[in-house]
């Protein structure tokens, strides 16, 4: 039994049954694999200590389509402001993962995260039609640090930096971030942050 806070570097499992990959088409059903728990090897544990972050990833496929994104994310550690989740149909924003993203509503140009507790990074990818701005903020709602997309980076455009671009901040005691872009619009995909 492997305990919470502990991290297995290598497990071997071995079966009595060998496999053979015959046919080039993979069916993940048809194999009836038996694993023997006395065969299972650690090799070595590694204690993990409270400087390692969890990272939590928000899965936005259980969203519908123009829902407006507030406390659904709550058990997570998160609440939203100012946001939807859409299906994008402009070319210009492509989605990166999934089918649906985040986005600043019904004010434009602006979303808001707040963590139930601080959190020390938050990041996601972005598309925008303008510079945008990642602010993160502590429980006082003191500027803690900013990361800049520093222009457009829309699909099929002349931008020097690609659609869904990485954006991240990192600081303790983060409360709450906002994503800015002044008189645009932008998505967000692919939100995490650990704590």
């Amino acid at each position: 039994m492997i305990k919470r806070g502990v991290m297995v570097k290598q497990i071997s499992l071995q079966s009595d049954t060998e496999l053979n990959f015959e046919d080039s088409t993979f069916v993940f059903n048809n194999f009836d694999i038996q694993i023997n728990p006395a065969s299972l090897q650690v090799d070595e544990v590694v204690e993990l200590d409270d400087t390692v972050p969890r990272w939590t990833f928000l899965n936005l496929e259980n969203l519908k389509c123009f829902e407006a994104v507030e406390q659904q994310y709550k058990q997570y550690g998160v609440v939203f402001s100012n946001c939807i989740a859409i299906e994008p149909s402009n070319p210009a924003f492509p989605k990166n993962s999934g089918i649906l993203v985040l986005m600043g509503a019904p004010k434009g140009g602006f979303l808001e995260a707040t963590f139930l507790q601080p959190v020390q990074s938050v990041s996601a990818v972005v598309t925008s039609s303008q510079r945008l701005v990642l602010s993160a903020y502590d429980g006082d709602c003191q500027l803690l640090t900013q990361a800049v997309l520093s222009g457009a980076n829309l699909a099929n455009s002349d931008s020097t930096v690609p659609p869904n671009t990485l954006i991240s901040v990192s600081a303790k005691n983060i409360h709450t971030v906002t994503f800015c872009a002044f008189d645009g619009q932008f998505t967000v995909d692919d939100f995490s942050f650990s704590f």
